[in-house]
């Protein structure tokens, strides 16, 4: 599953930084996560780690975007290539 933030967000500016896939972003008016590049952290850490800096416990698991560990394992697979051919094309 995705992550998702819930409108408890105070806006505290902790868990944008701590994404490794870019995934979180400030919306109208709290932060939101991309669920297309949301991967539990999988690939990276053990543990989701907007969870873990969250002051309000205000990121739960987003019930429509139910996906196993070995889909979230390919999604981090597909970003970080997308990444490789990104930074490929700048220093091209």
């Amino acid at each position: 599953m995705a992550l998702m933030i819930t409108d408890d967000c105070i806006n505290c500016d902790v868990c944008e930084p701590e994404c490794p896939n870019d995934a979180i972003f400030m919306g109208p008016e709290i932060y939101v996560i991309d669920p297309n590049k949301c991967t539990e952290c999988v690939g990276h850490y053990n543990e989701p780690q907007c969870k873990q800096v969250c002051p309000v416990n205000c990121i739960p698991f987003n019930p429509e975007w139910k996906e196993s560990k070995a889909e979230l394992q390919a999604k981090y697979e597909r970003l970080q290539e997308e990444a490789r051919q990104k930074a490929a094309a700048r220093q091209a």
